[in-house]
């Protein structure tokens, strides 16, 4: 049984001096190389961009009323009979396309 070596891609970046030594002071302050340290740093960013774009956090109130709502929807009015009316018409002329989207 062989051993998985993993895909390493490589990134780069062009910085002025005093950006380089602030990093390669901060690296060695925390006791990891420039390229851990930028490595750590980026992926920190990265994640925390993720949550920040991709999570919902609610409240428990807004929680309650939120499944309240789909436990219970409310009747639709006019305005949304016809975005649902439209929605459905949309769908149709776009089927012959490359984009098809399905719910």
């Amino acid at each position: 049984m062989g051993t998985a070596i993993a895909k390493q891609d490589r990134i780069g970046a062009r910085v002025p001096h005093e950006v380089y030594e602030t990093l390669c002071h901060a690296a060695e302050l925390t006791g990891a190389t420039v390229n851990q340290f930028l490595v750590q740093s980026a992926l920190k960013e990265a994640l925390a961009v993720i949550e920040r774009e991709e999570v919902i956090r609610l409240t428990p109130r807004d929680w309650s009323w939120l499944i309240g709502l789909m436990d219970n929807p409310p009747k639709h009015n006019a305005k949304l009979k016809v975005a649902i009316t439209n929605y459905q018409k949309a769908k149709q002329d776009d089927a012959a396309t490359s984009f098809s989207w399905q719910p």
